[in-house]
């Protein structure tokens, strides 16, 4: 049975969600503000640092010009060897050097890990890439996977209605891909060669003189071994771009919150963005990668969760469920349950899972 402590909490979050999406919901979105703007509940945020704080260095990257769609990268200490070569540095007025982050070095052996998309969650509403407790969580990742977690800051409803957080998704994906080419391209590209030999610090540059390519996925990034990590309602999220990633050929190895991220004439529990199991969706779950289905004892969505993995399994996909005992719902990012035995477990889970299917495959270094 659940401590006292945990069922207690998990009524307090649910009647908390509660509360805050039925206030949502009984203003229309127009009648918020004259411009359109909608108040949501603040977020302790994190800013991205580049000092490999944790053993973690990151940064942030607005990629969509015409969006608020924006990313944050987390890469370990591992692929770092910490030659003072690969450190910038800046001087002040006052003569005094000043840390600028970390850039590979082009003429440099450079280890390649895999590449995790990681998608927040809160209900579609709420939650950020950057916050505190996806800040956190995505730092265990990366540091107990070895891993280069990108975590995807995509729209929010009710501004950005369906199927706006799912093409953020689609979008940081094929990005991603983008940058592998950019990179390649790179390596051939720019300043061309010397003495018939490719040269290994060619850059593509824009109009502006700066690398197109970016420069920490360039360097250390492998999208040949790309995991989809959703948490929540980003686990929506995660099935979706897996979907459109099989259909498109690219192999990889509450109710009332509904009502303000669907269209209103498409409410329902069972519409395609919500229900990855309804009749008839495409592509057949035959067709989707190895998954692993994390689930919490005291999840109200327990049920679906482990309904989605055996479907996955009666369709032949190696599809292993972890239930945690006496966890409650994103008890693996919640700021005030991270240090728990459970939060802490579920993070080493993961890792294996990751270097059991993803990271042991491939070439780990490149030049």
């Amino acid at each position: 049975m659940p401590s006292l402590a945990v069922k207690l909490y998990s009524i307090f979050f649910k009647f908390q969600q509660r509360y805050t999406l039925h206030n949502l919901t009984q203003i229309p979105v127009h009648a918020v503000d004259p411009f359109g703007i909608t108040s949501r509940r603040e977020e302790s945020t994190a800013a991205s640092n580049p000092s490999f704080y944790e053993g973690v260095a990151t940064k942030d990257i607005h990629i969509d010009p015409f969006s608020s769609l924006c990313i944050r990268i987390f890469l370990p200490a591992t692929v770092v060897n910490f030659d003072p070569t690969t450190i910038i540095e800046d001087k002040s007025k006052d003569g005094a050097f000043i840390y600028s982050g970390y850039s590979p070095q082009a003429r440099t052996k450079h280890k390649r890990l895999p590449v995790v998309l990681q998608f927040h969650g809160g209900a579609f509403v709420g939650g950020s890439n950057d916050s505190v407790r996806n800040d956190a969580f995505c730092r265990r990742i990366a540091n107990l996977c070895d891993v280069i977690v990108v975590a995807v800051g995509y729209r929010l409803a009710p501004e950005s209605r369906y199927p706006a957080a799912f093409d953020d998704g689609l979008k940081v994906l094929n990005w991603l891909a983008k940058e592998a080419n950019l990179a390649e391209c790179g390596k051939w590209m720019g300043n061309g060669n010397r003495n018939g030999r490719r040269r290994a610090d060619a850059h593509v540059f824009d109009g502006f003189g700066a690398s197109m390519a970016e420069p920490w996925l360039a360097a250390h990034g492998d999208p040949s071994r790309c995991v989809l990590l959703g948490v929540s309602s980003g686990a929506n999220i995660a099935d979706y771009v897996a979907r459109k990633a099989v259909e498109a050929g690219k192999l990889l190895d509450p109710v009332k919150t509904w009502k303000l991220f669907l269209p209103e004439e498409k409410f329902g529990l069972d519409h395609p963005a919500a229900n990855p199991l309804i009749p008839g969706r495409e592509p057949p779950l035959k067709f989707m990668p190895p998954t692993l289905t994390v689930v919490a004892e005291q999840d109200w969505m327990r049920d679906r969760a482990i309904a989605y993995s055996e479907e996955l399994r009666r369709a032949n996909i190696d599809a292993p469920l972890l239930e945690y005992k006496d966890a409650v719902h994103e008890f693996a990012t919640l700021d005030v349950l991270l240090q728990t035995p459970q939060a802490q477990a579920c993070a080493e889970d993961i890792a294996i899972w990751v270097k059991k299917y993803i990271s042991l495959r491939g070439h780990e270094f490149s030049y």
